[in-house]
């Protein structure tokens, strides 16, 4: 069978679904266990590669070129690019660009906090129907998810009429590069299903992000002086403080299509360090500081923001503006983006979920991002995110629900070949024929 599922067709997918659901979850052990921190992402990769290649895909690397950073959309890039990768596949002839391409990332968050963790990070653990370990929520489980769909399908006899596109890339945590670099390389599809964890609800739409480091300097001394000098940690909380005036300034007028969240744009301080001595003043201390900003806003304007902000802050201190603070983009360099909700690409994906659950899904927006901005802002392609539900994403004992992983596969065995049928609207069809 092609394209259209009936009733029966669909009944045969979900008991397959249901048949293979163990082998995705030991598949989804198989990633957690590769850990694919920052620059260790070959491993996790060949699970990828050699899974996809077990279910018919065409298989390649997809090398992302050091000049990415000169992209006019590139973030700061972190390590060097070499021996690191996307892993693309292709399954169904012909030359045409995919009709749907499904797009995840491989990499995952550190876990140095391992010691408060229940269990290892890196050593997936089942417990209460949920699967621990780093990268189990953010978003190995979306590869679990599109695997099992896809092996529903193929269990079931179910051909694709167009190609379907797989890509898993690197960066989505820091930069966005491996999305960008694929994407500039013509990997795209028609529409884009990104496999991200939204507790089975459809994900449209993200505030800016910018990622900057802040470091304050000053003669640094003896202890025995401290109450004599300039320590530059309490300067650099003073140039923070200002940044959380600038963060509720920015959250007073918000975007309308971010009307639903109380607080989406956030300043979050996520690494800081100074000095080498306990009797010592430091002689600097710095932070790394995560950023949300509006859609209206480009990346070079809220860098240009956050910089006049913490001038201004400099400019009141007669400590600060002696020895101002430098301010330097460490990574994230990424625009706001949203998709409408009346799109056929989320008429398509919430039928199927419909016809799976009987509900239909919630749409929703977050103060972060996603790789889809790249898809909508740039390649013009609509793309959404839909996957597992999860808990605890970036934080201690990270997990996902086993049971979503199956619920999240029906859904997508629906919508793959609605999505790839040779003509209509995909969401006319499909709830047509549902």
């Amino acid at each position: 069978m092609t394209g259209v599922l009936s009733g029966q067709d669909t009944a045969r997918i979900d008991d397959a679904i249901a048949e293979q659901a163990e082998e995705a979850f030991v598949f989804l052990e198989r990633l957690v266990a590769a850990p694919s921190t920052l620059g260790r992402e070959a491993a996790a990769q060949t699970v990828i590669a050699e899974e996809l290649t077990g279910l018919g895909f065409e298989v390649r690397r997809v090398e992302i070129p050091e000049a990415i950073a000169d992209d006019p959309l590139a973030g700061i890039p972190q390590l060097p690019y070499r021996d690191r990768y996307d892993v693309y596949g292709t399954l169904g002839g012909g030359t045409d660009t995919p009709g749907l391409l499904l797009n995840g990332h491989i990499d995952v968050v550190p876990a140095e906090d391992g010691e408060l963790w229940s269990s290892p990070p890196f050593v997936p653990t089942r417990r209460d129907g949920w699967l621990y370990g780093r990268g189990a929520a953010d978003m190995k489980c979306g590869f679990a998810m599109a695997v099992l769909a896809l092996r529903g399908l193929r269990a079931a006899g179910v051909d694709l009429a167009r190609p379907l596109g797989f890509l898993s890339v690197v960066e989505e945590e820091c930069t966005g590069h491996g999305t960008l670099a694929a994407g500039r390389a013509g990997i795209l599809g028609d529409n884009v299903l990104l496999m991200e964890p939204t507790n089975l609800d459809i994900l449209l739409g993200g505030s800016g992000v910018l990622w900057v480091d802040i470091e304050v300097t000053s003669g640094g001394g003896h202890a025995e002086r401290a109450d004599r000098s300039s320590n530059p940690v309490l300067l650099l909380n003073r140039v923070l403080e200002r940044l959380r005036g600038f963060e509720r300034t920015l959250n007073e007028h918000r975007d309308p299509v971010f009307a639903g969240i109380d607080h989406p744009y956030n300043v979050n301080i996520g690494r800081m360090s100074s000095g080498d001595w306990t009797s010592s003043v430091p002689a600097r201390a710095r932070a790394s500081v995560r950023i949300g900003f509006p859609r209206s806003w480009s990346p070079a304007r809220a860098e240009r923001e956050v910089r006049e902000a913490i001038a201004r802050e400099a400019a009141a201190d007669p400590v600060l503006a002696a020895r101002p603070p430098a301010v330097r983009a460490s990574g994230f360099r990424a625009e706001g983006y949203a998709l409408d909700p009346d799109h056929p690409l989320v008429e398509a994906v919430a039928a199927a979920h419909r016809d799976a659950h009987g509900a239909t899904p919630g749409t929703y927006v977050v103060g972060s991002t996603t790789d889809a901005r790249f898809y909508l802002n740039q390649f013009a392609r609509p793309a959404l995110c839909y996957g597992p539900r999860v808990r605890n994403m970036h934080g201690v004992d990270e997990a996902v629900e086993l049971a979503s992983i199956v619920t999240g596969a029906r859904t997508l065995a629906r919508v793959i070949p609605a999505l790839l049928a040779e003509s209509g609207s995909p969401a006319a069809e499909y709830e047509e024929i549902l």
